[in-house]
């Protein structure tokens, strides 16, 4: 019987703009090994204090909306208290509280169940830190 629990890190550069990055494909690469047609849960999880986990339609614009709206709510000014980096980097300190670190979604027969448009994205507004690490684990 092979093992319920199943984990891999993906190393990631997201460049030195603020970046959304489609991580679905990379997700269904792993479920195909970890889960083996199960049914279960991935989590996804990214340990960085700047970057989060959106599910959300890519390639239609809303991942350029989605920062667009990240830089309207959070300006990358001097009003931040969290000051060191590059200028309005305390901003970035604050996205994983609107984007949380992680997401964990339901996984059938091996696939994941994701609606028509939805896609699994790694958003990161830190221009300063562009090596990520994103956690996947699967739990059948």
């Amino acid at each position: 019987m092979s093992s319920p629990f199943t984990t891999t890190v993906l190393h990631l550069t997201t460049g030195s703009t603020e970046t959304v990055t489609d991580l679905t494909s990379d997700c269904e690469q792993f479920l195909t090994r970890a889960a083996a047609g199960r049914d279960g849960l991935l989590n996804i999880f990214v340990p960085h204090a700047t970057a989060g986990i959106a599910i959300l339609e890519t390639g239609a614009g809303s991942d350029d909306d989605l920062l667009a709206a990240l830089r309207t709510l959070l300006p990358a000014d001097d009003r931040w208290q969290h000051r060191h980096g590059t200028p309005g980097h305390g901003r970035d300190h604050v996205v994983p509280a609107l984007i949380p670190p992680h997401a964990t979604l339901p996984v059938i027969a091996g696939r994941l169940e994701l609606g028509t448009w939805q896609s699994v994205c790694l958003v990161d507004t830190n221009v300063s830190n562009d090596n990520r690490q994103v956690r996947l684990s699967f739990l059948g």
